[in-house]
């Protein structure tokens, strides 16, 4: 097993300074953004596409500290109808795809996407509960267009020796172990699985070691971020809408898509991530990583650091300091 890091939250360091932070807390795995939401700061697409020399060199940043590049990262809306993101997201997966093939990455993580309603939609839409039959109208049209386009995305991974890792994400068509397996299925797919991120599983209500088994094989790639229910689920429930928009130029203010940002979270959530092993406890983790060696005993682990209460640097260390706590317990 492979213990390690996605870089996003060090993006204002080089990547050299960001996988100094890594083997300084004990990793040997590192993720870096392609494309999507975010940018690629530690990740040159252009560069290293156009040059075998700049991708040996590239390749040497992490060979000279011990370390392995085991994923790129373009997580995104590929499927998104607005035509400034859906095109832009799909077109940063497939060169995300190519890139891995020629780096020999063995996956690339990403999400699902979620298109419109119908096609002459202006935004995705979201379906959470289709107790009206007009949303399993939605769903249907929706699962047409995803199959569609992963057919297509399955057989440029598979003749670039890839595998593509889907994030199980909320307003995402996959966001649970089942319709993760529905998308592999109405595809036919040899080259999509899920990227087991059990941050998102868990506020969902999920049995995170279960899904795990349930998918088996499925599983090809993991993250390492935990999460929490907080007081406000009470009255708010995990489905809750009450967020706020951020001002433009407020520090911190993150990209979700072009000309689209995070919002802000209500002052008593009902949820939230937080910094592993704050949320679950080692036993836990333990259990987590232990499921995930009897599916593959080389998978690659990789930290999402996401917790707001922690600067960069000190909740990858957190994170970093109670992963070794768990894996020790294997």
């Amino acid at each position: 097993m492979k213990l390690g890091a996605y870089t996003a939250c060090l993006h204002d360091h080089t990547l050299a300074e960001a996988l100094d932070v890594l083997r300084a807390n004990g990793l040997t795995s590192a993720e870096v953004n392609s494309g999507g939401f975010l940018p690629a700061p530690h990740c040159p697409v252009d560069l290293l596409l156009s040059s075998a020399t700049a991708r040996r060199e590239y390749l040497a940043e992490f060979a000279e500290r011990g370390m392995e590049l085991t994923a790129l990262n373009c997580n995104g809306n590929p499927l998104n109808p607005l035509p400034g993101v859906g095109p832009k997201h799909a077109e940063d997966l497939r060169r995300s795809i190519r890139l891995a093939g020629q780096l020999g990455v063995r996956h690339v993580v990403t999400m699902s996407g979620t298109p419109g309603s119908d096609p002459d939609a202006k935004y995705p839409s979201w379906v959470v509960n289709p107790w009206d039959g007009v949303y399993l109208d939605v769903l249907d049209y929706q699962w047409d267009v995803a199959a569609e386009f992963w057919n297509e995305i399955d057989a440029l991974a598979r003749e670039n020796g890839v595998r593509v890792a889907i994030e199980m994400h909320p307003h995402n068509l996959a966001f649970s172990p089942v319709t993760l397996k529905r998308l592999v299925d109405e595809t036919g797919a040899t080259n999509l699985g899920a990227e087991m991120d059990p941050s998102h599983l868990m506020w969902q209500g999920m049995d995170v070691v279960e899904c795990i088994r349930w998918l088996g094989p499925l599983v090809f790639h993991a993250a390492a971020k935990d999460a929490t229910l907080c007081p406000g689920a009470d009255v708010r429930g995990v489905l809750d809408t009450s967020f706020t928009r951020v001002p433009a130029g407020a520090p911190g203010r993150v990209p979700t898509g072009i000309g689209h940002w995070c919002s802000a979270w209500p002052e008593d959530p009902a949820w939230k991530f937080v910094a592993v092993g704050l949320g679950h406890d080692t036993a836990y983790w333990t259990g987590f990583l232990r499921a995930l060696a009897e599916v593959d005993p080389e998978i690659a682990v990789n930290i999402e650091h996401e917790d707001a209460a922690y600067s960069q640097t000190e909740g990858l260390a957190l994170a970093a300091k109670n992963l070794h706590a768990a894996a020790r317990g294997l």
